[in-house]
């Protein structure tokens, strides 16, 4: 090894030297916080009202709840918590960005880790030099992420060349995970595989899983599974046509928020007018809405398009990763987990 090479491998040891780790929610009784919030002004009431809301979600016997998640929160921290609330039947579906799923959960069940960095004390230029890349204040290591990568392919090139939709992908995803290939058990992944929980990526693509898919394709020109979007979208609106009464905990906004509001309307359309608007819905978001946007439309806005009744609805203008701890830990200690029947809504595709 050269001086310069060792130099490098050195400075990359010692910016990825502390690990990000992940708050369990169960560990903490957030109730007499969220109670005294629920008293306060302004996002802490917010707060408080939007865990009510879950609350009653998760007290409705006829209520399937469905997660949705965009942003980086599991890379910053709240990896476990969205895996513990698959493992206490706190949701029944989730509807998620592709790195949320590839980039951060499945890249540490492979047993790789996200790091403590610096949102503005380092060259980025540098840290390309190294081969990290940087989520705000979080690293990653390139070369891990490029072996998470080459595993999607492996995943890919074992399949039967057809159209998939993504939940099916993710399920193998689990399935290999399931089988012994997972270095960190426990991911929300491997989870859902186990739990019969699906797991939606509308933009599959758009992460670390792409590069792996692009490969498969490139590889096998001629005989190369592929993913189906419009399945996708198919297979989440059966799943709202089953569910009947539906509740949505929405973390971020974007695809994965419209593409799980927008069920309610394509049920309409495929002539199932009995179908209702999603009945409950929480959504924590730093995104703004003077520029019409809101990472889509805000909650009641989405009333107008026949997707979601505003009367029990809140939105939460806060880093979710600074709030859904005290929302989970609240709910989580409340109890009403407890007597809430398994959807596995897995079994609806078998």
């Amino acid at each position: 090894m050269t001086a310069a090479v060792k130099n490098k491998t050195n400075a990359k040891a010692e910016l990825l030297g502390k690990t990000v780790e992940h708050i369990d929610f169960t560990s903490f009784d957030a109730r007499p916080i969220i109670d005294g919030m629920s008293n306060m002004s302004f996002t802490s009431r917010d707060l408080g009202r939007a865990t009510s809301i879950y609350n009653q979600m998760l007290a409705d016997k006829d209520c399937s709840i469905i997660l949705t998640l965009a942003g980086s929160t599991s890379a910053g921290g709240c990896m476990k918590l969205y895996a513990d609330l698959i493992r206490y039947n706190m949701v029944d579906a989730i509807v998620a960005t592709g790195a949320s799923i590839v980039d951060m959960d499945f890249f540490e069940a492979l047993g790789f880790k996200h790091y403590h960095g610096s949102a503005s004390g380092q060259d980025d230029k540098y840290l390309r030099d190294l081969y990290i890349d940087r989520i705000y204040d979080t690293y990653i290591d390139e070369e891990e992420l490029q072996a998470c990568d080459h595993t999607i392919l492996e995943i890919a090139n074992s399949l039967e060349p057809r159209g998939y939709s993504s939940r099916e992908f993710i399920r193998e995803m689990g399935k290999w995970l399931a089988a012994g290939n997972a270095k960190k058990k426990d991911s929300l992944v491997q989870l859902a595989y186990e739990n019969d929980v699906p797991i939606f990526c509308p933009a599959f693509v758009d992460s670390s899983a792409g590069f792996g898919l692009v490969k498969h394709q490139v590889d096998n020109p001629k005989k190369h599974m592929m993913l189906d979007a419009i399945a996708d979208f198919r297979e989440l609106t059966d799943i709202k046509i089953k569910a009947g009464t539906t509740g949505l905990l929405m973390v971020g906004g974007g695809v994965p928020k419209n593409f799980t509001q927008d069920t309610v309307v394509c049920a309409e359309i495929l002539g199932h007018e009995d179908v209702a608007m999603h009945k409950y819905a929480v959504q924590i978001t730093i995104a703004d809405v003077r520029d019409g946007a809101c990472s889509s439309s805000t909650l009641k806005e989405a009333c107008s398009w026949g997707k979601v009744d505003t009367a029990l609805e809140q939105m939460v203008f806060a880093e979710a990763g600074s709030v859904l701890p005290l929302m989970c830990s609240d709910a989580y200690h409340r109890g009403h987990w407890k007597n809430r029947a398994k959807r596995s809504f897995t079994k609806l595709f078998a």
